[in-house]
């Protein structure tokens, strides 16, 4: 759920969510505690207040109530194990910030557990401003776990590095990947994931109870090129090679089939399961997204999608 900054407006939005799980999708007050994270005493409250605000009538009178629909459709199209759909605004096609702001919530509730978690995360411009969202918590008890290496070949970091911007919110231990995203060759990136500390992370990796990435495209845009991680020539190749989309910097085609050979045999991050065992909510939007967000989805390379309502009606469009 986004958290807005706006706190009579954000109750409204939980009781709408609320309304909408009891009212349409049939649910008890115990299943939707769980699935809001709040006691079934507050969930009760939040379904009272869907009606005494007059947000349920016939249908639910919500701006939400088609968002649900659509997410509720995606979960079964994909069997996705979670998935939130956030309103397009027509003016600002381009904002990131509401899907930012679900996914911060998400992750936010995942931080609020007493028992500890560990949560893997991955890079780049909506990521980071999902980590800009973030509340000031302290969560000392969790461990946050990189999925992507935070410097290019020449040493230098990357900008859009979000595990210690999110480490330094809510104060949990972190373990970077300490390597380059993409390595200078299959040798070097052998050698790289050898060191027993980037095992340890990996082996983190692999023990993720909850992981949030970005999903990026392949093409004239393409994340990788422009934050110089690839070369124009090696983006030209993956392109020829029908590759869409990447996550974490492995590149796949449009049915989530990762590209073989090129920069996949140099990428240092945590390998992506095809099938995915372990839930990978996949944070991303826009039309130069879309296709790489399909392909993820047909590839089962995420398992839970967080996005806005014009992508979400493209998806469902074939």
């Amino acid at each position: 759920m986004p958290r807005n900054g706006d706190g009579d407006s954000a109750r409204l939005d939980d009781a709408a969510r609320a309304g909408w799980l009891y009212y349409v999708a049939g649910n008890t007050q115990d299943e939707i505690a769980k699935k809001l994270g709040v006691s079934r005493q507050s969930a009760q409250r939040l379904v009272s207040l869907a009606i005494s605000e007059r947000l349920i009538k016939v249908r639910l009178d919500h701006p939400i109530a088609r968002c649900m629909e659509l997410a509720s459709i995606l979960r079964q199209r994909y069997d996705l194990n979670y998935c939130e759909i956030s309103p397009s605004d027509p003016t600002a096609a381009s904002s990131s910030l509401g899907i930012s702001q679900i996914a911060a919530g998400e992750m936010e509730r995942w931080l609020r557990r007493a028992d500890p978690v560990v949560i893997g995360i991955g890079t780049g411009r909506t990521m980071r401003s999902v980590a800009d969202q973030l509340p000031q918590m302290e969560c000392p008890q969790h461990r946050l776990v990189g999925l992507v290496g935070t410097t290019k070949t020449d040493g230098s970091a990357s900008f859009y590095d979000v595990i210690m911007r999110v480490s330094d919110t809510v104060r949990a231990p972190l373990y970077p990947m300490a390597v380059p995203v993409v390595a200078r060759t299959a040798e070097e990136r052998g050698l790289l994931t050898s060191l027993p500390s980037i095992r340890k992370v990996l082996s983190l990796v692999e023990q993720a109870d909850a992981t949030f990435v970005g999903v990026g495209s392949i093409g004239e845009n393409t994340p990788l090129l422009k934050d110089g991680f690839i070369s124009d020539d090696e983006n030209d190749a993956l392109r020829r090679a029908g590759a869409v989309g990447e996550i974490t910097g492995w590149a796949f085609d449009a049915r989530g089939r990762l590209i073989e050979g090129l920069t996949n045999e140099r990428v240092c991050s945590a390998p992506l399961r095809q099938p995915t065992k372990r839930l990978m909510i996949g944070v991303a939007m826009g039309p130069l997204r879309r296709a790489a967000i399909r392909g993820a989805l047909t590839g089962q390379l995420i398992s839970g999608l967080v996005t806005d309502e014009a992508t979400a009606e493209h998806l469902l469009r074939r």
